[in-house]
């Protein structure tokens, strides 16, 4: 828990007054299980959201047969958000018949997601803390349903203080259309992994705070946007990585061209409209709640690219991760 390689007791880790029901050894991760009200939780209401918060108590056992401890207690506040507002959907249930205007609503039904993860990308990652020097991994998906195949890019992203895009200050490490330019800037070990699945993509980014602020959180709003996945990867459709050159995540390099010369209309705020749609914020979708990382998308924002003698149909908006803590990296005494 406090990374200094002293394994701990599971049972000395309680959700309020509950402890674990189960543990899962291989990916690490302690499983509690408990109705809302129960463990000592104290409820609290805003205008989009249900929180209920809880205390992860600490409480550190004698090391085997000895009198002694190696870790000291701790307490950590846990916040589960819940929307108040929900898009209701029947696509779960399986009638035997299908009115049409139901399939025609199924063919237009999509679902972003932006997630933290693993260091091995295998489980959704159970902490949003990190320290100064580790690697944040993010994934992001779009789920189909009855769909074509689709292909998810990442536009722009922006940090913040807050869950408004739109504050200051802040730090944008993708844009120009999919450049990952954190890297580049910085020079980060920031990098969009090799994509295995058109439908997800993942990014790794070093974490860091704001100069001159007390708060450690960061707040992630990215653009997503997806396509039909035979369309071809080009300078609006791609995804760069600064690797000593510009690298993308499905091997076309040649569409990167334009990261390095940036000839892309620069960052406008979500506050501010994208492309041609209404100025409402968060491109006419409504943000979560903070910590609340899944954008349900129906309807979803149609995109016609004229230019083209086929119809290429795009669907896009603004998904927003956090908060995510990031501590500063602790440093160790040593004796002179």
């Amino acid at each position: 828990m406090f990374g200094i390689g002293q394994p701990i007791n599971p049972n000395d880790l309680t959700l309020g007054n509950c402890p674990p029901v189960g543990e899962d050894t291989a990916a690490q991760v302690l499983i509690y299980e408990a109705e809302l009200h129960m463990c000592g939780s104290q409820l609290m209401m805003t205008n989009v959201a249900l929180i209920y918060t809880y205390t992860l108590n600490y409480n550190p056992s004698p090391v085997g047969y000895s009198p002694v401890v190696r870790t000291t207690q701790a307490a950590v506040i846990v916040e589960c958000h819940y929307p108040r507002k929900h898009n209701v959907s029947s696509l779960p249930l399986d009638p035997l018949w299908v009115p049409f205007s139901a399939v025609k609503m199924a063919e237009e039904f999509l679902y972003f997601t932006m997630k933290l993860m693993t260091d091995d990308w295998m489980y959704e990652r159970p902490s949003y803390q990190y320290f100064l020097g580790d690697h944040i991994h993010i994934e992001v998906t779009v789920k189909q349903y009855f769909h074509v195949p689709l292909r998810v890019f990442m536009d722009r992203c922006v940090a913040t203080l807050s869950p408004d895009a739109a504050s200051s200050p802040y730090y944008v490490f993708i844009d120009n259309i999919g450049c990952l330019i954190d890297a580049k800037i910085t020079g980060s070990d920031s990098r969009f992994m090799p994509r295995s699945e058109d439908n997800k993509l993942q990014f790794q980014l070093e974490a860091f705070r704001f100069q001159d602020t007390s708060s450690g959180l960061i707040y992630i709003t990215c653009h997503l946007k997806a396509t039909h996945s035979a369309n071809v990867i080009d300078s609006q459709h791609r995804a760069c990585s600064y690797i000593g050159g510009w690298k993308e995540a499905n091997g076309v390099d040649a569409a990167c061209a334009s990261c390095e010369s940036g000839d892309v209309a620069p960052y406008v705020p979500p506050a501010v409209t994208f492309g041609a749609v209404p100025a409402t914020p968060g491109g006419g979708v409504t943000l979560p709640a903070p910590g609340y990382s899944k954008l349900p998308y129906n309807p979803p924002r149609k995109v016609r690219d004229v230019a083209q003698s086929e119809t290429v149909l795009e669907w896009e908006g603004d998904v927003t991760l956090g908060p995510i803590p990031i501590m500063e990296t602790k440093l160790s005494k040593t004796e002179v």
